[in-house]
């Protein structure tokens, strides 16, 4: 003990403490400011699920070095200046849009975070609003009017909503039959559902490149097993030739679907605990012997 305190009174007389200035201060808010809008935007492109892959890259690549994997080890630094380049080539819309809404923001106004006030729960929906989408769908059904609901759950679906026309209003079979009505401004198009709200309309969709899809299947349809192949969501899709419900889902269609089929998929995809799906379906199942 009589040793160790001279020491550390020795070292600790000797460690150099910076003084931090105005300028300094300033430098670090501003490569604050600068990383948290490179990880939100990020965090609302497809790069999130780029940078995913490449930290699972990452990982191995230091599992191999702990094993000495030479041959991995090789290989792995030798494709990184590839790797860098491909990014660059992959990201390209995603990169020229940011450039571009950078240009066209205020400098001032683009260091402050916006929608601070506005928190959208992804992919938590009610059972009102599995009832109301079942609704809409089976109306919509009845009188062949074509219809493509997504129904989006952890994936962030921005450049797909930034393609269409904002509505921000609360889930009703009354909008939604509205919205997808023959000859109205918004029927064209998908609408992306986020929670209990509706996001989008009139979206565009990336089309699915799937040989096996039935060949008298048309835009709508491939567009809703697109979107499912590119992200978490589920769509909804209506046949405006046969009046048929289809659902799409982890880019597999399932068509021919009822009223209590389309209730079982959004209560699967909902977010709540598996003791609640559970009661919700018992319930339901009960409600239906009974009036049997």
């Amino acid at each position: 003990m009589e040793h160790i305190i001279p020491y550390l009174q020795k070292n600790l007389t000797n460690l150099y403490m910076p003084r931090p200035g105005i300028i300094d201060i300033l430098e670090i808010t501003i490569i604050s400011v600068i990383l948290y809008h490179i990880l939100v935007w990020i965090r609302n492109t497809r790069a999130w699920v780029l940078m995913k892959g490449v930290a699972s890259i990452m990982a191995m690549y230091v599992i191999a070095a702990l094993l000495e994997m030479n041959t991995i080890i090789w290989i792995a630094q030798n494709v990184v200046y590839i790797g860098v380049i491909a990014v660059i080539v992959v990201l390209q819309p995603e990169l020229r849009r940011a450039l571009e809404t950078l240009g066209k923001k205020n400098f001032f106004g683009a260091l402050l975070p916006v929608e601070f006030n506005k928190i959208i729960e992804e992919g938590l929906f009610s059972d009102k609003t599995i009832k109301e989408i079942t609704k809409a769908c089976v109306e919509m059904s009845k009188v062949k009017t074509g219809a493509l609901i997504v129904v989006s759950q952890n994936d962030i679906l921005t450049e797909y909503e930034n393609t269409g026309i904002k509505l921000d209003a609360l889930i009703s079979s009354q909008i939604l039959i509205n919205i997808f009505e023959h000859n109205t401004p918004l029927h064209d198009g998908a609408v992306i559902l986020k929670g209990n709200r509706i996001s989008s309309a009139t979206c565009y969709l990336p089309l699915s490149d799937n040989m096996q899809l039935s060949k008298d299947l048309g835009t709508r349809h491939r567009a809703g097993v697109g979107i499912s192949e590119h992200s978490d969501a589920m769509t909804l899709i209506v046949s405006e030739e046969t009046g048929k419900i289809s659902v799409a889902y982890k880019g597999q269609l399932t068509r021919n679907l009822k009223a209590e089929d389309i209730e079982r998929y959004l209560v699967n995809i909902q977010n709540k605990p598996k003791e609640d799906k559970k009661r919700r379906i018992l319930k339901r199942n009960q409600g239906r012997n009974q009036g049997k």
